[in-house]
């Protein structure tokens, strides 16, 4: 299941591309438009700045604004930094892979094999999709 922390990372990073006209959207506009707790959203937008995909100003007249253009912004970047690991089970993650300690047998295990499938089914969609996408 999606956590609330990538939806609404998700929601405010198509909130700031859609703002063509804007070239700093304040945090509080995009809050309320989007119907995200402030102080939540403070701390989503902070880790989409240290991952490179926002710029800030601070103060009077501040706020964020995208780094990169909406179609240099892929799905599976924003995904792996605002949730973690695509795969559903880390024995068949690709970046945070871990041997699963109840299976002797990977490549025989029938989890192991549904759940390839169901990581290279969510990969292709999240790679075949931008941000630009989203807008």
């Amino acid at each position: 299941m999606l956590s609330k922390k990538t939806k609404y990372g998700l929601k405010a990073l198509t909130y700031i591309a859609r703002q063509k006209d804007v070239k700093l959207v304040p945090i509080a506009t995009i809050a309320e438009s989007e119907n995200i707790s402030h102080k939540f959203l403070e701390s989503i937008l902070l880790t989409l700045r240290k991952s490179g995909f926002l710029g800030s100003k601070k103060g009077k007249g501040g706020g964020y604004y995208l780094l990169k253009d909406p179609v240099d912004i892929p799905m599976t970047d924003v995904i792996r930094i605002l949730e973690g690991p695509i795969a559903l089970v880390p024995c068949v993650s690709l970046n945070y892979y871990e041997k699963c300690d109840d299976c002797k047998d990977e490549k025989s295990c029938s989890v192991y094999r549904l759940m390839i499938q169901v990581r290279d089914n969510t990969l292709q969609v999240f790679r075949n999709n931008t941000l630009a996408d989203l807008v």
